[in-house]
């Protein structure tokens, strides 16, 4: 699940939450819910973590360029 994924479930979560007065037998949508904005927000620091420790490069080495012409005239 990418990033987008996870603000949809964010976004659906909240209006199952705060925007829906629904009731349903033996389902509490409240917490439906939040348990969605849960699994979102979780997935979002699991998907910045691993994509910041895909760009850092360990043991990148320094590339040095020399001059071997020797001494110029």
């Amino acid at each position: 699940m990418g990033l987008g994924g996870c603000i949809i479930l964010i976004a659906v979560g909240a209006i199952l939450t705060f925007a829906t007065d629904w009731h349903a037998s033996g389902v509490n949508v409240d917490v439906v819910g939040l348990i969605l904005m849960a699994v979102g927000i979780i997935g979002v620091a699991v998907f910045t973590s691993v994509l910041r420790r895909r760009r850092v490069v360990p043991g990148a080495t320094t590339v040095v360029e020399e001059d071997r012409r020797g001494p110029l005239m």
